[in-house]
């Protein structure tokens, strides 16, 4: 069994200059390809539960699947919660065996972030497992604006919440399908002067690969999230398989033909946050 917490992940990480992937998940066939690539490259792998992978499936069921594939796996697998906006979404997480919680206060003031986080993250550690936060707000493409993170407010939080990885606003968008922009690195190395909490960045989809590369080998950002790339993989191979016979109706047959495009493109995001 290569059931993990975040820290037991992250802290190797940030020693040894690379980073790790939260894989954004909505279902069981991208969970599979997800292990099953961070198997072939010998890597560990974050899976995350996010709020529209919730609204799908309850959390309890979630927590099985995962546990059963790291159970099975040949690396360490995490099971994480992904962007919990409430105490009682934590709890259910921890009572339905994840192994790591991620509760985001960022649109609060910063006092009641951390505040709420620190609840979470004392909650999270008497269950033996890990806590991420967010200081600072991540936008959405076409969305919400993003709030970047403040260096002295990122140094108090991270003393004070109690966090194991800390989320941060560098310029980083969620949602976001292409990978025009970049991050603010003179914010990054200004935050990461003044904490030695693993760094995280959401919306990984719209960060170029290079800096990527770069920024998980000489930097603590130690995880980046990554949804909208795979999602993107994965429907393009559905529609694909679709496509190819307009009068096959079976779905596992359909979903089936998803696995290796998705492996695939999967090996390729977790080659990019290896160490040198």
């Amino acid at each position: 069994m290569t059931l993990a917490t975040l820290s037991d992940v992250l802290q190797p990480a940030l020693r040894e200059g690379y980073a790790v992937a939260g894989l954004v998940t909505l279902g069981w066939e991208d969970m599979q390809a997800y292990v099953a690539a961070a198997e072939a490259e010998n890597c560990p792998v974050i899976l995350q539960a996010g709020p529209s992978c919730r609204a799908h499936t309850p959390l309890p069921i979630l927590g099985k699947m995962f546990r059963h594939l790291a159970e099975q796996a040949t690396v360490p697998v995490v099971a994480h919660l992904d962007h919990g906006y409430t105490a009682e979404d934590c709890k259910i997480a921890i009572e339905s065996g994840f192994t790591s919680v991620m509760f985001d206060g960022s649109r609060t003031p910063l006092q009641q972030n951390i505040d709420d986080t620190a609840k979470i993250a004392e909650m999270a550690h008497a269950a033996g497992i890990s806590c991420e936060g967010e200081i600072g707000f991540v936008g959405y493409a076409d969305g919400e604006n993003s709030a970047g993170t403040d260096p002295e407010e990122a140094a108090k939080f991270a003393r004070d919440s109690g966090v194991d990885a800390m989320a941060i606003s560098v310029g980083n968008v969620h949602l976001q399908q292409d990978k025009e922009g970049g991050l603010d690195e003179p914010r990054i190395r200004a935050i990461e002067a003044v904490t030695e909490v693993p760094l995280v960045i959401h919306g990984g989809s719209g960060v170029p690969v290079a800096q990527r590369r770069s920024l998980s080998q000489r930097s603590k950002i130690c995880k980046f999230n990554i949804g909208t790339e795979l999602r993107m993989a994965f429907g393009t191979a559905l529609r694909e398989a679709v496509n190819s016979d307009p009068e096959r109706f079976d779905r596992v047959s359909i979903l089936k033909e998803t696995h290796v495009p998705l492996v695939t493109a999967t090996r390729q995001v977790l080659q990019g946050f290896k160490p040198l």
